[in-house]
């Protein structure tokens, strides 16, 4: 079985990252979507509520599982057997970022990364830009799925 895990905060899901991980269940039998737990960062939305938005979004996609994990994401891919980290890239900068975590975590275990390039429709959207909108009253329903509310 071809499993990735497609890690991060997701404060909140975007549509970029809805379109990541659709895209990615083509390529994989199954998608882990793993939300990181860091105690030092504070976070808009709960951790239920992540992954609530989350499962929400993919209440009818048998091929995704939503998780929460602690520690380095390799050793939570060797926990669960996942061979791939999933990736998108918005932008030259993300790449650059992105492409340090993938060569650490290369030399670091045999757990290869996949990089898919966000749609161009969805390449400008950020969880930060996100929760800047919700901050200041903006309609943030167009930049998120339809899981997403805010109390």
């Amino acid at each position: 079985m071809k499993r990735a895990l497609f890690p991060g905060s997701f404060d909140p899901i975007t549509l970029g990252h809805y379109d990541i991980i659709k895209r990615g269940i083509k390529l994989f039998d199954e998608v882990i979507v793993a939300i990181g737990i860091n105690a030092d960062k504070n976070y808009m939305f709960s951790l239920e509520e992540r992954q609530l938005f989350i499962e929400n979004a993919f209440k009818n996609e048998p091929k995704v599982k939503v998780v929460t994990y602690e520690g380095l994401t390799i050793d939570f891919c060797k926990k669960i057997d996942a061979q791939f980290i999933l990736r998108g890239l918005r932008n030259p900068a993300d790449f650059e970022f992105e492409k340090a975590i993938a060569h650490t975590n290369r030399k670091l275990s045999k757990i290869e990364t996949v990089f898919l390039l966000t749609a161009a429709k969805t390449s400008y959207i950020s969880s930060s830009i996100v929760r800047d909108v919700i901050r200041n009253n903006g309609d943030y329903t167009v930049l998120v799925p339809d899981s997403v509310t805010i109390k």
